[in-house]
């Protein structure tokens, strides 16, 4: 396995200090040699996950910002980031890490923003029987890696619920994510992937069960053609 050179985070410290075009040029030599061990770790942790689960692709995502609609014109973003993308129809959920100094580096994985048709399906299935998705969130390991469910919810009640349904709780989310912060020295300590891996693995309850109910209608006949 490849560790994180400590310079990843460094030239990171530096960009976020000199977030301009001038500077980003003047200094690309090192942009590269950061992103080129960034990119040999995310290639070791993609055969390692390999090994675990079915990964149809790798995501490295750039560095460069699209500042059109947003107040913030930073042109750089100060992280590196990828994603893994589970394989088939029947695998869902995606693994995402995140590297950034000042102990802002985090993985986490979920179901981010669904479309409407699987948040549709995922809040009937909670609605119907919610237990099953309380007993992983609720499980030893989820809460020693993750602590708990995190997303944007809606306020009080999404359309077609009440307010006072008794898992209210887990039917306001509009995004079913989880994440975990790692120090700056964790991120550089050998082991890093390996120790990525575990929250990874802490993960696949949380997936395999998103899985089988967005592909199965409610009343578990599959929806895969």
């Amino acid at each position: 396995m490849i560790h994180l050179d400590p310079a990843v985070l460094t030239f990171l410290q530096k960009l976020e200090k000199n977030n301009n075009r001038d500077w980003f040029a003047k200094n690309k030599s090192e942009y590269v040699t950061a992103h080129e061990n960034f990119k040999a770790f995310a290639n070791s942790l993609l055969e390692s996950i390999q090994k675990k689960d079915n990964i149809e692709k790798m995501k490295l995502f750039r560095i460069y910002r699209d500042v059109r609609f947003s107040k913030n014109k930073d042109p750089y973003k100060s992280s590196f980031s990828g994603g893994f993308s589970r394989a088939t129809k029947a695998l869902r959920g995606g693994y995402y890490f995140h590297i950034q100094p000042g102990g802002r580096s985090m993985v986490g994985g979920g179901f981010w923003q669904p479309e409407s048709r699987d948040l549709k399906r995922i809040r009937e299935e909670i609605a119907m029987d919610a237990l099953p998705l309380r007993k992983i969130i609720n499980a030893a390991s989820f809460k020693k890696h993750f602590g708990q469910l995190e997303g944007d919810q809606v306020k009080t009640a999404p359309k077609g619920y009440p307010k006072d349904h008794p898992d209210i709780d887990l039917l306001r989310y509009k995004s079913y994510i989880v994440s975990h912060h790692f120090t700056d020295e964790e991120v550089t300590s050998p082991g890093f992937d390996k120790e990525i891996l575990k929250y990874f693995k802490a993960l696949r309850p949380f997936f395999d069960y998103m899985s089988e109910v967005l592909t199965t209608d409610l009343n578990g006949v599959s929806l895969i053609d």
